[in-house]
Order: C-alpha cells, then sequence, then structure tokens
C-alpha cells in the first residue's frame, strides 16, 4: 500500500488522480488533501478518500468545509488546516509516502520543498515549482536519495524513454509541442488574436494559463527547463519539435543514432497512473492507442521568432537561476493581462524580456531568495503594463 498526499485536489490533474486512486484502492491510499476554495468538491472527496488532515485557502473556507462535513461521524472527519502552513502539514504528514504536487504558481513551492526535505517522494504536475527552484528541489532530492517523477505527458515520455539507456548514452531529449492554435498564424493574425482564439487549444482541455503559455510556447520553454533539472542535461541537449498530432509525447535520441518515441493516446490519467504505481506498471482503464485508424506523423521545427518565448527560455536557463524565477513571473503577470484584454498576446514576451533586463542576478541559496525574486519580477512587470 503506497500512502499519498494531494496537493490540488480539486483542480484537474488532483481530480485525474483520484479517479487513478479509485481503481487501485488496494494499492494506493489517500493520507491528506490540500485545495484552494473549492469546499464542496472537497467536501465529496473527503467523503470518498477519508484523508486524515486536509487545508484549504483560508478561515472562510475552512468553515465552509466544516459545515460541509456536520453529517460525518466524528471518527471520520479530518483535521483542516489553513494557507501555506496547512499545506505544509498535508505534504510532510508522517504517513504519506508520495506526494503529488499538482498546484498552479507558486503557491505550493515551500510545501513542496519541506516535503522533499522530509524524505518524501514527488509526482510533480506543477511546472513553476521546477522553473523557479529546480536547482535547490533536485540538490535536495539527490540528498534524500528519493525520486521526483514527472506527471506531464512530456517529461513523463522522457522518463520512460530514458529507462532504455544510461545517462551517458543520451545525445538530446526531443520535446514534442502540438504547436496551439496559432502554429500556421502570421504575426498580425497573433497581434489582434482574441483571447477566445487563444484558449481553443487544438488539443488539450486546461487552465487558461497554461492554455496561453500553449499558445507563445512558453509552456514548451518551461518543459525545456524542467527536463534540464529533472534529467540533468545541458540546455543544449534539449530540443523542441512541433508535432501537431500530438501522438509522440517526446523523444530520447541515444549517441548511437537510436531514438525512444513514448505514444499513447492523449489522457492524463496514463502519466499519473506511471508516476502513482512507479516502477511498476499495472493494467489500465484509459484508451488504448489503435494502429489500425489512418495516422500520420508531421514534425517541424518552431519559429522563434513568432514564437519568441520559447527563446526567452532557452536564455533565461542560460542566465541562471534568478532569471528563472524571474520569467516565470513576468509571464504570469503578462498572461493574465492579456487574459484582462489590457495587453495583445504578442506583448507577452516583449514584457518578459523587458523585465529580465532589468533585474539584477542574483546568487539563488534558497527559497526565500527564490519569492523575493519572484515578488521583484511581478512588480517590475506589472509596472510596464
Amino acid at each position: 500500500m503506497k500512502n499519498i498526499s494531494i496537493l490540488g485536489s480539486t483542480g484537474s490533474i488532483g481530480v485525474n488522480t483520484l479517479r487513478v486512486v479509485e481503481k487501485f484502492p488496494e494499492k494506493i491510499r489517500v493520507v491528506s488533501l490540500a485545495a484552494g476554495g473549492n469546499s464542496g468538491l472537497l467536501s465529496q472527496q473527503i467523503r470518498k478518500f477519508h484523508p486524515q488532515i486536509v487545508s484549504v485557502a483560508d478561515g472562510e473556507t475552512a468553515d465552509a468545509l466544516a459545515r460541509c462535513l456536520r453529517g460525518l461521524p466524528a471518527r471520520r472527519r479530518p483535521q483542516i488546516e489553513v494557507g501555506e502552513k496547512g499545506m505544509t502539514r498535508v505534504a510532510t504528514h508522517p504517513s504519506v509516502e508520495l506526494v503529488v504536487g499538482a498546484t498552479v504558481g507558486v503557491v505550493g513551492l515551500v510545501p513542496i520543498f519541506e516535503a522533499v526535505r522530509h524524505g518524501k517522494s514527488v509526482a510533480l504536475a506543477n511546472k513553476e515549482i521546477l522553473v523557479v527552484a529546480g536547482e535547490l528541489i533536485t540538490r535536495e532530492m539527490g540528498r534524500q536519495g528519493k525520486p521526483l517523477l514527472p506527471i506531464d505527458s512530456e517529461h513523463c515520455a522522457i522518463h520512460q524513454c530514458l529507462r532504455s539507456g544510461q545517462h551517458h548514452e543520451v545525445r538530446r531529449l526531443i520535446l514534442t509541442a502540438s504547436g496551439g492554435p496559432f502554429r500556421n498564424a502570421s504575426m498580425r493574425a497573433m497581434r489582434h488574436a482574441t483571447v477566445r482564439e487563444a484558449l481553443a487549444h487544438p488539443t488539450w482541455r486546461m487552465g487558461n494559463r497554461i492554455t496561453i503559455d500553449s499558445a507563445t510556447l512558453m509552456n514548451k520553454g518551461f518543459e525545456v527547463i524542467e527536463a534540464r533539472w529533472l534529467f540533468g542535461l545541458k540546455a543544449s541537449q534539449i530540443d523542441v519539435l512541433i508535432h501537431p498530432q500530438s501522438t509522440i509525447h517526446s523523444m530520447v535520441e541515444f549517441v548511437d543514432g537510436s531514438i525512444m518515441a513514448q505514444l499513447s493516446a492523449t489522457d492524463m490519467r496514463q502519466p499519473i497512473q506511471y508516476a502513482l504505481t512507479y516502477p511498476h506498471r499495472l493494467n489500465s482503464n484509459v484508451q488504448y492507442f489503435d494502429f489500425g485508424k489512418a495516422m500520420k506523423l508531421d514534425f517541424e521545427t518552431p519559429d522563434l521568432g513568432r514564437f519568441r518565448c520559447l527563446a526567452l527560455a532557452y536564455q533565461a536557463l542560460q542566465s541562471g537561476p534568478s532569471a528563472l524565477c524571474a520569467l516565470n513571473a513576468a509571464d504570469e503577470v503578462a498572461v493574465q493581462a492579456f487574459l484582462n484584454e489590457e495587453i495583445p498576446i504578442t506583448r507577452i514576451p516583449v514584457v518578459i524580456e523587458k523585465t529580465l533586463e532589468r533585474l539584477p542576478s542574483i546568487k539563488i541559496q534558497s527559497i526565500d531568495h527564490c519569492l523575493e525574486t519572484d515578488r521583484e519580477a511581478r512588480r517590475v512587470a506589472l509596472a510596464m503594463i
């Protein structure tokens, strides 16, 4: 039996994680859950999975959750915690072996880092945490000797492909990208793109920020940064290819010219199950791949002129950890400004680039340094907007 904690249990990754747990009740047990403000859904999850402790965003949500749970016997009611401290208690509960990081943004950074320090294994769906603090987290994971397992489909694919060879045998990683809604759009069309058009992702249904990041390819830039920390390779060994069918989730090329590719249906439960049951593979109830259907695989190199955000991610990775903190913060601010219809989507990389130029490079030695840089980058980006 593997005891798990889920940070972000009411979001799409959290909900899908619990669907996987339902399939394996004899192998996976939920010990603790953390959510934001959705007390109604969290109360349903509590009734079904019986966690010992839960955390919510604030006192008002905690009161609402307590009201929702009044009908439960006292022995079935979990301890209710609040805020970052509460989420940290959820992540570091003594019975927890694996923490699923499915929060959005940097809100889960401190709880995930504390979970690592307490010797927990981590399955991570939150890109921002490794973008902002990848060096600190992977160093501590190495010290603890516990695995850091990627949940997103691209890095899960690479993790699986790497089981075919050794680290020194890898020539490069190839991350695939659908290209988003503006893959074939002109710069003029992108300048006049509406929020609705940018949110119309051709493959995945995701939250607003990650969907816009997919439209600008910043999401793929974040994945390049993640891959650098997850797999210990140089930026020059991590490439991106546009693959609109999203059939191949990513590839690894070895020094002998062999390429390992991971294919599966586009269903997030597959990488979630892989992370929860690693190093084993169990039967799945997701859709199996049908090679009997007509299929083609197209690939193209991304245009870094049109998709400037991807180039900025590589640039920040070369500049160092403080630039990575600033990159994420400026992007979040700029994306929200676009969603609020304050700037065009083509202005997002401009805001990010100018923020990177204006922030001095500092040595990141702690999570507090990450958060300080994050706050300052947000201030600079907001001032520009």
